[in-house]
């Protein structure tokens, strides 16, 4: 009785040890279950599906220490904050008015029609950088800023050396006129190459898209080029380009926010963008078209 009790016993025993560890496995099966531990041998347990290795490199992706946009589009508004002296601007000889003109220049001709004045940036990439946690991180990038200002009055920009009216001799530099004619489209472009660099901040590192997205900070810009464009019944379209005493270097202040698919910018410039004569400082505002 006691061997047949050991027997027993002993195949009980046997049983509940084949039980505990199991190696076989189904066809296509990356598991092996023993006890309560499973041994994983290809990086998933049995159920899992690609998704979740593509969760995982997306989640290694928006952690990375840099991230780079590519051909970030900005359109919105260009104007400026009009601080002239235009006495001292017409002693000058800057502002030049038609002769017989009792009524100088002044800030109402130079006030632009706000709907047409546009800016386009076009940021070829911009980067960035984690310094704290991605919660702060530290932005910069490479891009041109296209301005146009669309004026109401008849302006016209000349350029050094050249006489306004017959009555009057040459004047050495740059200047600008009321012109004797009408136009029907009338604007003054200025276009830089620009770096912005930038502090960044985000609330929700690992879904950014889902968090709130701010930058501030500083841009330096240089004018490649600038021109104005004119277009009436008389003397049809004109592209007169040349130097019209802008300022070749432009610093500005800078910030963008973004909340979702909604991204907006801004800048300011507390230097004028001309040279002299004219304190003019511009700003724009607008919506970005961007990834981050």
């Amino acid at each position: 009785m006691k061997q047949l009790i050991t027997l027993l016993a002993t195949a009980i025993f046997c049983t509940s040890v084949g039980a505990q560890t199991d190696s076989s496995r189904h066809p296509g099966s990356d598991t092996i279950r023993i006890g309560g531990i499973i041994i994983v041998k290809h990086g998933k347990t049995n159920g899992s599906n690609d998704n979740n290795t593509s969760k995982h490199f997306n989640q290694k992706k928006i952690n990375s220490n840099v991230s780079t946009n590519w051909w970030i589009i900005d359109l919105g508004f260009s104007n400026y904050s009009d601080k002239t002296n235009y006495s001292a601007a017409t002693a000058d000889q800057y502002l030049v008015n038609k002769p017989g003109s009792t009524l100088p220049l002044g800030i109402s001709d130079f006030k632009v029609k706000t709907g047409k004045s546009i800016n386009v940036n076009i940021w070829v990439f911009m980067q960035r950088v984690n310094l704290i946690r991605h919660y702060v991180n530290l932005k910069y990038g490479l891009g041109v800023e296209l301005n146009n200002y669309r004026y109401n009055a008849d302006l016209s920009y000349k350029k050094s050396g050249t006489s306004p009216y017959p009555s009057i001799s040459p004047i050495p530099h740059a200047y600008v006129i009321r012109d004797s004619i009408s136009f029907s489209k009338n604007k003054l472009a200025a276009d830089y190459l620009t770096i912005p660099l930038m502090i960044n901040f985000i609330t929700n590192p690992s879904h950014p898209k889902k968090g709130l997205n701010l930058s501030a900070g500083i841009s330096a810009g240089y004018l490649y080029s600038q021109r104005n464009k004119q277009k009436s019944s008389e003397r049809g379209k004109q592209y007169n380009k040349g130097d019209y005493d802008l300022n070749r270097f432009k610093l500005s202040y800078i910030g963008d926010l973004g909340f979702g698919p909604l991204h907006l910018y801004g800048s300011y410039s507390p230097r004028s963008f001309y040279e002299k004569s004219l304190d003019m400082r511009p700003y724009t505002v607008g919506i970005r078209f961007s990834n981050w």
